[in-house]
């Protein structure tokens, strides 16, 4: 059974850094596509970055390129998103999701954590 558990959210002052953690469990982590996405208040769920099964290349959006880095520890089978310089938009509940097959980077993923809060505010 697929599982995926985030942690590390929080609340974060604007330019602060946080490390987002996902412990999965009932698969090989390096062999799905995996990410992570965002849902804020009133607004649809995004892809913030993602891994690609199929030849590892990595996706970002505009809004977070250069600040998120995504990685992953295959030994712990754990997906990794440092988030560096945050700002007040970048404030929502963030999700890691995995699927067997190579995808976009769309919220249409098999597999699905719990979510974790991330709150920018000073």
């Amino acid at each position: 059974q697929v599982q995926l558990v985030e942690s590390g959210g929080g609340l974060v002052q604007p330019g602060g850094s946080l490390r987002l953690s996902c412990a999965a469990s009932g698969f090989i982590l390096d062999d799905y596509t995996i990410g992570w996405f965002r849902q804020a208040p009133e607004k649809e769920r995004e892809g913030v970055s993602c891994i690609n099964n199929s030849n590892g290349s990595t996706y970002y959006a505009d809004s977070v390129k250069g600040r998120f880095t995504i990685s992953r520890d295959n030994a712990k089978n754990t997906l990794y998103l440092q988030m560096n310089s945050l700002k007040p938009e970048d404030t929502a509940v963030y999700y890691c999701a995995a699927d067997p097959k190579e995808r976009l980077c769309l919220p249409f993923f098999e597999s699905w954590g719990q979510g974790t809060q991330v709150t920018v505010s000073s």
